[in-house]
């Protein structure tokens, strides 16, 4: 019996990704195919967060990534045509090293959801 073929996974789309000002400037590197901007560059750096989240999805932004945990407890999502990614701390020594699950993370996220990644501190 002749065995079907391979079969590569759908290409990913390209996103455009939001970084707020806590967002380590560095994750953007793990993120290829993608494009990142940051909120600063914007000018949106000193905005509250549902204002930034407002601003973002009338500029298309696809995805926020942020360290801010109380985004997704202070802002209702459904409906929302913008993803929401949370890393469990902005240190960038933590950060660098989980790069591939904030990656995959952003891949997964679509509009209206909310995705957050551990990053656990070192044991002492």
């Amino acid at each position: 019996m002749p065995r079907p073929p391979c079969t590569l996974p759908p290409p990913k789309r390209s996103m455009l990704i939001l970084f707020d000002h806590v967002t380590p400037r560095g994750v953007a590197r793990a993120l290829k195919g993608h494009t990142v901007t940051k909120a600063k560059d914007r000018g949106w750096d000193e905005l509250t967060n549902g204002d930034l989240l407002a601003a973002a999805e009338r500029a298309g932004f696809d995805v926020l990534l942020t360290a801010d945990k109380n985004m997704r407890y202070q802002q209702n999502f459904t409906g929302r045509r913008i993803g929401l990614v949370v890393l469990g701390t902005p240190q960038w020594p933590l950060v660098k090293l989980h790069l591939d699950k904030i990656a995959a993370a952003v891949d997964a996220c679509t509009p209206g959801r909310y995705g957050e990644v551990e990053i656990p501190f070192p044991a002492e």
